[in-house]
């Protein structure tokens, strides 16, 4: 006997139906201000087409709850599935069931084990991991010790960061890995990284953040503990405004823009629904940020 809906998804459902397209997205949190303004900047592209009616649902940082809100768009009938999947490998069985039922499957950013999406969008995350590298041996003249502050271990943005940046660091000699530290894309869990390294006494001399938020809470920590820390070669990742303010002051020596992908998905999510064709993966261009180019370049957000 087929289960009805709970009484919530079925409401969703029915007003969704006014407009023509059902668009959902399974956020993997809304606690990290890229991750909102990725949702945002997402909705206000969709937002110019009247046809298509756009909704999200906040994963929490949460495997199972993330996996849940994939399974109540496919029960509501979204016709796309948009997803930063939280977990490359535990997202697999509830995108694939989705994309096998004939849904259409965007990933912005993130990617998920196996094949079964319709499109990935990104830059490129292992050369950024590996020109990070290269710009901090440039920096300390080829030799010191780096910390790195990793995203969110579960992530294919963390995964291939860390995988481009440590084989881009074993080709240098003198420069030496110092520590890896999780900071879970989160400002919060940066400040106490740092702190428990601060407190073991670890010594280096550069910081590869896989995140400005990251590298803001890095910042934070070491101006906290009496730390300068411009005498340190801080990178990030993003290029969002506190960003370009700690560059201009020289706290943060570098960043690379990461784009939230949000235009290229609506893109993609308007040529899926016109019945066209799209690339199955999409690699978007980035630029590293410092004191030369500050001015050129606005930030995500």
């Amino acid at each position: 006997m087929r289960l009805l809906l709970p009484l919530f998804l079925l409401l969703a459902t029915l007003g969704a139906r006014e407009a023509s397209y059902l668009v959902g997205f399974a956020q993997d949190t809304m606690a990290n201000d890229w991750r909102v303004a990725q949702v945002h900047q997402l909705r206000d592209e969709l937002a110019a087409d009247g046809e298509i009616e756009f909704i999200y649902k906040d994963g929490d940082g949460s495997l199972a709850l993330s996996m849940q809100n994939v399974d109540d768009f496919v029960a509501m009938g979204v016709d796309v599935l948009v997803a930063s999947p939280i977990d490359t490998v535990g997202m697999r069985s509830v995108l694939e069931r989705a994309y096998h039922e004939g849904i259409a499957v965007v990933l912005l950013t993130r990617q998920v084990a196996g094949d079964s999406y319709t499109t990935f969008i990104r830059p490129d995350d292992r050369k950024i991991g590996a020109e990070a590298a290269a710009f901090i041996s440039r920096e300390l003249g080829g030799q010191g010790r780096v910390l790195m502050l990793q995203g969110l271990p579960t992530a294919s943005t963390a995964i291939d960061r860390s995988e481009g940046f440590l084989r881009a660091l074993r080709s240098e000699p003198d420069l030496h890995l110092a520590g890896i530290e999780v900071g879970n894309y989160l400002r919060a869990d940066a400040i106490r990284a740092m702190e428990r390294v601060i407190a073991a006494g670890t010594e280096f001399d550069a910081i590869f953040a896989q995140s400005d938020s990251m590298a803001i809470g890095a910042i934070m920590a070491l101006e906290k503990a009496g730390i300068d820390p411009a005498s340190k070669v801080i990178v990030g990742v993003d290029y969002i405004s506190q960003a370009r303010e700690l560059i201009a002051s020289g706290k943060l020596r570098a960043t690379y823009l990461y784009p939230t992908a949000a235009k290229e998905g609506a893109q993609a999510v308007r040529q899926i629904l016109a019945g066209e064709s799209v690339e199955k993966d999409q690699v978007l261009p980035t630029v590293r940020i410092t004191k030369e180019n500050l001015d050129k370049v606005e930030p995500i957000f």
